[in-house]
């Protein structure tokens, strides 16, 4: 067991990790995952296929998951760390939740957020790009590379 502070490059990691999973079901590889005070309380990934359901992203399963450990909708005190730059829909359900501060992968100059609204998320929701970049660019274009195969 690690004793002491993790960092975000351990828990972006962990959100590395999660979108393997959902590369492994074949689902778009996007990861989650939601900490408080240094501890991972819920995790995610892409599920949209399996239940067939639009709004079964990585951070709309975290979230979920994370009010039901910490008993309430507000996520005022935790980080979500994402693979991949939040839709629309997750940055709006981000907003909701109050989140802290949100961890950036890669940015999603298609369908993130910030293409369509920079303003979306909580005003005082710190926002941070760019850790696991790369990472996560390459697990996106391994995935779209064997689709078209």
């Amino acid at each position: 067991m690690e004793i002491g502070v993790k960092s975000d490059q351990y828990f972006m990691s962990k959100a590395m990790e999660e979108a393997q999973k959902a590369f492994d079901v074949d689902e778009v590889p996007v990861g989650a995952v939601i900490t408080s005070n240094n501890q991972i309380i819920a995790r995610g990934y892409n599920y949209i296929q399996h239940l067939n359901d639009v709004t079964a992203h990585a951070e709309m399963q975290a979230f979920t998951s994370a009010a039901n450990h910490i008993g309430g909708k507000y996520l005022r005190e935790c980080t979500l760390y994402v693979t991949l730059e939040p839709c629309v829909m997750c940055a709006g359900a981000s907003y909701w939740t109050q989140i802290s501060r949100i961890v950036v992968a890669a940015r999603d100059y298609k369908n993130g957020y910030s293409v369509i609204d920079k303003d979306i998320l909580h005003p005082k929701t710190i926002i941070e790009f760019g850790l696991f970049e790369e990472e996560s660019k390459k697990i996106l274009k391994d995935f779209f590379k064997k689709k078209r195969k």
